[in-house]
Parts: C-alpha cells; sequence; structure tokens
C-alpha cells in the first residue's frame, strides 16, 4: 500500500532536482495562473492542469522535466500524463514553495 502511494505521487528514489535544474531540466508548474502570479519558481513554465493535454507541446521532449503545484498532487497527475505521452525523464517536485527551496 505504501509503495502505490508513493508511485502515485512520484516519491521514491531521492532526486537532486539542483543538479537536474543545472543540467537543463524544465520546471513545469501546473497551478492555475492565479496562483502561479502569487509565486512560482524562476524559469518555471506555466501550464495547469486542466489546459495540460494541449499545453503538453510547449515541453520538450529531449530534456528532463520537473512538475510542481501548490502540495504535490496535480504535478503527479501531470507527471503521469506525460510519461503516458512517452516523456521518459519525469519528476514530481511536490509543493513549488518546497521544490524553491530544493534548487536554493
Amino acid at each position: 500500500m505504501i509503495a502505490m502511494l508513493k508511485k502515485l505521487l512520484g516519491l521514491g528514489k531521492s532526486v537532486d532536482f539542483k543538479e537536474l535544474v543545472k543540467n537543463g531540466a524544465q520546471v513545469v508548474d501546473v497551478r492555475t495562473p492565479g496562483e502561479f502570479k502569487t509565486g512560482h519558481i524562476r524559469g518555471a513554465v506555466n501550464i495547469p492542469l486542466q489546459q495540460f493535454q494541449s499545453g503538453m507541446s510547449k515541453i520538450k521532449r529531449d530534456k528532463p522535466v520537473i512538475t510542481c503545484c501548490a502540495s504535490g498532487m496535480r504535478s503527479a497527475s501531470a507527471k503521469n500524463m506525460l510519461q503516458s505521452a512517452g516523456f521518459k525523464d519525469v519528476h514530481n517536485g511536490g509543493g513549488w514553495a518546497g521544490l524553491n527551496r530544493k534548487l536554493q
């Protein structure tokens, strides 16, 4: 049960998000535009989860992708959608504020 929950939320092996970004990873914030305006990671692309299917074309397939949102639930859904669409190197960064601290 715990393993299934970890997989659903995109948790598991420790990921060095700072190193991923240093090596060109794209940060995709799936919160609403209003949420994004209140604060976000510099350089992040805002593609709200409600428009994610059509917005995926903005994401480069040849670079790692880190999804984030407010708490990690929507970003887990976005991660799964990207993987289903054939993206190979996708990571759930969880909540944007926590991910931002990890990138400092």
